[in-house]
C-alpha cells in the first residue's frame, strides 16, 4: 500500500539525497596528496636474479609507479565520471565550482608531469605514457604517384635526372 495522496513525509526528512564524498575543494585535494603519497610508498617491485662471485641471489627492485586518473578514482573510491562532473558542475555556486575545477586541474596536471618525466627519465615504458599522455610522432607524407612519376619532392622522374647530371658535371 502506497502512501496516502496529499502526504507531506518527504518533509520529515533531515537531508536530501547522499552526502557528497568531498564538501570542499580542500577535502578533495587532501584526498589526492594522500594518493600521491600513496604512489610515492608503493613502487612496484621487479625481482631480479644478481649474481656475484658464483653466488646468485633473488632481489627486489623498486620500480616507479606511474599515477593515472582511474587508480586515483579507485583510491578515492569514485568514477572518472564523477570527478569530470565535479569539474563541470552547474549544481554548486560559480566560485564553489571554480575552486573544485581548479583542483582538478592540479590533480590532473601532477599526474600528467609525473608520468612524463618518468617516461623521459626512462623509468617508465615511454611508448606507453606517450600513447597515454596523447603524444605522437606525426610525419606526413606526400603519395602524388604509384608509378614513380613524381615523388615527394615534386620533380618528375626527367628532371630528377637533369639535376643529377648537372651535379656530376659539375663535379668533373
Amino acid at each position: 500500500m502506497g502512501a496516502p495522496k496529499g502526504n507531506q513525509f518527504w518533509k520529515a526528512r533531515a537531508k536530501h539525497g547522499r552526502s557528497k564524498i568531498f564538501s570542499s575543494p580542500n577535502q578533495l585535494w587532501n584526498a589526492a596528496c594522500e594518493y600521491f603519497q600513496w604512489v610515492e610508498d608503493n613502487p612496484l617491485k621487479e625481482s631480479k636474479l644478481v649474481s656475484f662471485q658464483g653466488k646468485s641471489v633473488t632481489e627486489e627492485l623498486p620500480l616507479m609507479r606511474a599515477m593515472t586518473i582511474e587508480s586515483l578514482c579507485l583510491f578515492l573510491g569514485v568514477n572518472a565520471r564523477y570527478l569530470n562532473e565535479f569539474e563541470s558542475s552547474l549544481d554548486m555556486s560559480k566560485r564553489q565550482s571554480k575552486d573544485f575545477s581548479s583542483v582538478i586541474y592540479n590533480i590532473k596536471s601532477i599526474i600528467r608531469t609525473q608520468k612524463f618525466q618518468g617516461a623521459s627519465a626512462g623509468l617508465l615504458n615511454p611508448n606507453i605514457i606517450a600513447r597515454d599522455l596523447g603524444l605522437i610522432d606525426k610525419q606526413d607524407i606526400d603519395h602524388k604517384s604509384t608509378d614513380g612519376s613524381m615523388a615527394s619532392d615534386g620533380l618528375t622522374k626527367e628532371e630528377r635526372q637533369a639535376r643529377i647530371q648537372a651535379l656530376l658535371a659539375k663535379q668533373k
